[in-house]
């Protein structure tokens, strides 16, 4: 009862704290003239942009009531230093994709300097060394990697999560909807686990997304952009680090495998990388179509099988179908995967 209690109570904190900041980031980023076109909609209409750093805030808010609550009421000290570890990781991420969004550093630098100025985000896990070094990697076995784990392979992942959870993106409200998919499934995995606190920094994050969802769903007052995608796949990282559930992180990110595939393979061989978008053709009254004549984004092939069931889809046809697959490999891996030993 008093894990329920504490667990609630830090979720109500999160959903409180967005609540009261996201309308309010609406309104200063229009006045300020931070502001992004909507390229699914025909009019081009103006949306606030960088809504993220909000979520960043209302995770923030969650973790240090969280602690707050275990150092002068629980008094106890049982994994402060996994939730300080979270908290930084996410503080950073949401500071450098905020920064990002508003001096615009993806107009300017090359994918690779973009990706290079992500490492900071990884700094706290490595400096704390809070992870384990081992994996159980199929056919062979247990590995341990030593220190390799936490000076290689924790940084890459952390990095690599943070830049790639950017690719399926560009719908209102996919971004977040899909997040919650995913961090929700991992809370399931580390409650069943007995990570009960790991469960908790989980939930805590989908219901400062579920709120995000409230303003940024179609049609969207507001967009994430790096301030929400880098502190969120930074955070699935994390997770899967902390929980050792790595390889469950994985294959929950098939999506995005799927876009690697899609626009890099492709774009690269037809020499048209910095060409291709996942925004779809505009029609007047709002309806889309495909914008080129191949699938370079798993976007563009939701828009395809949509078309095959109904004759005019619209943006929210897609995201919701998105999060519809996200679900399903979700519970594709929790099913089969997890719950049947496959891992």
């Amino acid at each position: 009862m008093e894990t329920l209690l504490l667990g609630l109570f830090c979720i109500f904190a999160t959903v409180g704290c967005i609540a009261v900041l996201l309308p309010y980031w609406i309104g200063a980023a229009k006045s300020r003239g931070i502001v992004g076109a909507d390229m699914n909609k025909h009019d081009r209409r103006k949306v606030s942009e960088a809504g993220g750093i909000t979520v960043v805030l209302a995770i923030v808010f969650g973790l240090t009531s969280l602690i707050f609550i275990k150092s002068f009421i629980l008094r106890t000290e049982t994994n402060l230093i996994f939730i300080f570890g979270v908290l930084a990781t996410v503080l950073l991420a949401g500071f450098l994709g905020f920064v990002d969004d508003v001096l615009g550093w993806k107009k300017g630098i090359s994918a690779l300097q973009k990706i290079m100025l992500t490492v900071p985000i990884a700094l706290p896990l490595v400096v704390l060394n809070v992870a384990h070094s081992t994996i159980d990697i199929p056919l062979f076995g247990i590995v341990n990697f030593g220190l390799l784990y936490p000076l290689v392979l924790v940084p890459v992942a952390i990095i690599g999560a943070a830049n790639g959870f950017n690719l399926v993106a560009g719908y209102n409200g996919l971004e977040a909807g899909l997040g919650a998919i995913i961090l929700g499934s991992l809370g399931i995995v580390a409650y069943f686990n007995g990570l009960n606190w790991l469960a908790l920094v989980c939930f805590i994050a989908v219901a400062a997304l579920i709120g995000f969802l409230l303003f940024n769903f179609c049609p969207a007052r507001v967009f994430p952009g790096d301030s929400l995608t880098y502190p969120i796949g930074a955070l699935i990282a994390v997770v899967a680090i902390l929980g050792n559930m790595e390889k469950i992180a994985l294959l929950m990110f098939g999506l995005y495998f799927i876009d690697i595939v899609l626009y890099w393979g492709r774009a690269c061989i037809l020499n048209k990388l910095k060409d291709v978008e996942a925004f779809a053709h505009v029609n007047p009254d709002n309806s889309l179509e495909q914008p080129y004549d191949r699938w370079y984004d798993s976007t563009h092939i939701a828009l395809s099988v949509l078309k095959r069931l109904k004759r005019k889809v619209f943006e929210q046809d897609i995201v919701l179908f998105m999060w519809f697959v996200q679900a399903v490999i979700c519970l594709f891996v929790l099913r089969f995967i997890w719950i049947g030993g496959w891992l």
